[in-house]
Formats: C-alpha cells, sequence, structure tokens
C-alpha cells in the first residue's frame, strides 16, 4: 500500500553534554576528537565552504561533506552525501554552567512512502548512537564504539 505523507520526515536527536559549547563545537569539527566517537577517517577540519571525505573504514563506506554554514560555539550545518545528498544541522545552546544541549536535524531524505520514513527512523538511530558517544568521550574519556559495534563483522 502507498502512503502520501503530507509533510516529508527529519531525522532529530539531541542530548545534553556536560562539556561547554566550544568543547562540544571543537569534539564535532576537529576530526582528531570526532574520529574517537563517529567515523574513522576524515581528509580535513570542518571549516567555511570546505569539502570533506568522512570514511568508515569498519564498514568499507563514506561520504563526502560540504560545509555550508559554521557559527563557532552554536552551529554547524552541511551537506553529505550517503546515500543521497541531505542537509544536517547542529545547534549547540549553552545550559547554565553544566553544558551545551545538543541539538542534530537532518533533512531533505530522498523517495516516498516508507523509503523516506526508514530513512529518518535509521539517521534518528544513527545521530542518538553519535550523542551518547560522544558524551562518554567528552564527559568521561570513554570510547564507546556503538558507531563501530552497531553492525559488528560477521566473522568475529
Amino acid at each position: 500500500m502507498s502512503t502520501t505523507l503530507k509533510q516529508k520526515p527529519v531525522a532529530q536527536a539531541s542530548m545534553l553534554i556536560r562539556r561547554s559549547a566550544r568543547e562540544v563545537y571543537e569534539a564535532i569539527v576537529d576530526p582528531a576528537i570526532t574520529t574517537l566517537f563517529w567515523f574513522t577517517k576524515s581528509s580535513g577540519r570542518l571549516e567555511a565552504d570546505a569539502n570533506i571525505r568522512w570514511d568508515w573504514e569498519m564498514y568499507g563506506v563514506g561520504t563526502d561533506v560540504r560545509v555550508l554554514e559554521l557559527e563557532p560555539e552554536k552551529r554547524i550545518v552541511f551537506e553529505w552525501s550517503a546515500p543521497a545528498a541531505t542537509r544536517v544541522e547542529w545547534t549547540l545552546t549553552p545550559h547554565g554552567d553544566i553544558g551545551a544541549y545538543v541539538e542534530v536535524v537532518e533533512s531533505g531524505f530522498h523517495g516516498d512512502g516508507d523509503a523516506l520514513v526508514h530513512q529518518a527512523l535509521d539517521s534518528t538511530g544513527g545521530f542518538t548512537m553519535v550523542l551518547c558517544a560522544m558524551k562518554a568521550w567528552l564527559e568521561h574519556g570513554i570510547v564507546l564504539h556503538v558507531v563501530a559495534d552497531k553492525a559488528p563483522p560477521q566473522d568475529g
């Protein structure tokens, strides 16, 4: 049965991270930090108008990232190509003296009906794992490996 959606779904995930907006921002834009909790390889730091390559070597996949907007300690917006170009926006909101509230929204999924819903749900789950892993690293210095362990090797 085909369904018609009145509004395209988006992926949304959010979490309080008990570190400053500056530290959280750096964790997202600096691949030396980000590779500890998300992708395994990057061609460079997120900078204005940059085109970057991110790889998840354990899965043999990667994506091209085009930085659209950067507001230090506040917002990061980029497009990436996995599997078709979508827009990802990170918003960092200081939360008193205890940390930064981090929101991630991905939009612009392609397809219709069930395909759109599947993409949004899958991406929501992925960003939730990334936020949990970032929180563990920034708050406790723990590498959770949740992204790598979501789909462990079949032979191990």
